[in-house]
């Protein structure tokens, strides 16, 4: 399955990125825990060049702790700073503020050393959509500053927010990339739910994650969904089996696949399903 999405309102938004980088001092760039790479957008790497960079690993009380912290590692070994944040809970917040302070050290010193005055750390926060941004703004800002929601591309234009500890932050929409060279980022994509679910088929993306969790984290939907699940069954197999325990039925005594299929995506974003990360380093090495 070969999933695209790339709204007009995207190509916009790389626009104004480019444009608004010269105002900001650090780019804080918000990926999804469960599948950093294929959340890490290749334009971010494009247009940030050399300026201080913090990345943000969010979502991360859904991802497996171990593998957060591989990802925490495999960054650093870049040169990277990343931390892992709960924007729910605001678990990592007060290590984003230290972090973001220690990326512009350098550059406070430089000012000092000039004789100018200190004035507020300006960020900038990126990332695709329903990463998970405007419940992070909310959450360091102490306030609701943003729309939050669970439909991606809810922010639409650009916004400066002021935040507690001398901080400024400029908040974009969520933007992807035109095309994904890797089918695997796209399924990833919609599995987590930053792609919307009306341009792709959610049955066949349901099947694809079924078989997924299965091969992969044998035991997790028999214990959730309480039905019995061999590890040679394909993706179609295991949601029909899901949708009859859940009594998922039409005319006919037929499953409906579209509604097992939303159920069951539903319930992985929600982390009913378990601490689940889809990507590790060593999946790129």
């Amino acid at each position: 399955m070969s999933i695209q999405w790339f709204p007009g309102h995207m190509a916009k938004t790389r626009r104004l990125i480019a444009e608004n980088l010269k105002l900001v001092d650090v780019v804080v760039e918000l990926l999804d825990a469960r599948i950093p790479m294929s959340s890490s957008n290749p334009i971010i790497d494009e247009l940030v060049g050399s300026k201080p960079r913090v990345v943000v690993l969010n979502k991360c009380d859904m991802a497996d702790d171990a593998v957060t912290q591989k990802w925490i590692e495999h960054y650093k070994a870049k040169g990277i700073s990343a931390i892992a944040l709960d924007s729910i809970t605001g678990k990592g917040i007060p290590k984003l503020k230290e972090t973001v302070r220690l990326s512009l050290k350098e550059k406070i010193e430089k000012d000092i050393a000039k004789g100018k005055r200190e004035r507020l750390a300006r960020m900038i926060v990126v990332g695709v959509p329903n990463v998970g941004k405007s419940s992070f703004i909310n959450k360091i800002a102490g306030r609701a500053s943003t729309k939050t929601g669970d439909t991606p591309g809810i922010t639409k234009t650009k916004q400066w927010i002021r935040i507690s500890g001398g901080y400024e932050l400029l908040d974009m929409p969520g933007i992807l990339w035109p095309r994904f060279d890797d089918a695997k980022t796209g399924i990833y994509l919609a599995f987590t739910g930053a792609i919307r679910d009306e341009v792709y088929d959610t049955v066949e993306v349901a099947f694809s994650l079924c078989a997924y969790i299965n091969k992969n984290f044998s035991g997790r939907l028999e214990e959730h969904y309480k039905v019995e699940i061999t590890p040679d069954m394909e993706g179609h197999e295991i949601l029909l089996a899901i949708g009859k325990r859940r009594g998922f039925l039409i005319s006919g005594g037929e499953v409906d696949f579209e509604r097992a299929s939303r159920i069951v995506l539903d319930e992985f974003r929600s982390c009913k399903l378990g601490k689940i990360s889809l990507e590790e380093p060593a999946d790129y090495e």
